[in-house]
This record gives C-alpha cells, sequence and structure tokens, in this order.
C-alpha cells in the first residue's frame, strides 16, 4: 500500500506523531509502500485523518 502525509503532525498527538514516523512519514508530502498485512493497518487506523492511502 502506498501511503502519502497530507496533512501536517503539528498538534498531533505524541503517539500519532511517533506513529506517522514508524512509517517513514515526515514532512507533508512524504511517500512509502509499505506491506498490505495487519500491523500496517493498525498504524493506519491510528493516523487515517492525517494521511492518504492507496492501495
Amino acid at each position: 500500500m502506498k501511503i502519502t502525509l497530507v496533512k501536517s503532525l503539528i498538534g498531533s498527538k505524541k503517539d500519532q506523531i511517533a506513529t506517522a514516523h514508524a512509517l517513514g512519514l515526515r514532512k507533508i508530502g512524504d511517500v512509502t509502500v509499505q506491506p498490505d498485512n495487519a500491523q500496517t493497518q493498525g498504524k493506519v487506523k491510528k493516523i487515517v485523518h492525517l494521511i492518504s492511502v492507496e492501495a
């Protein structure tokens, strides 16, 4: 799955920022490709309001 950070992490909770960093997302526009498994889907659900996901 291709994940893009579309909103700023400023003002987000510490655990949400840590989740974005764990996915490799630091700045708006950063893109990462992650495997489509349960672990990645859990991370996506935690920060779904900050990212865009393509299958």
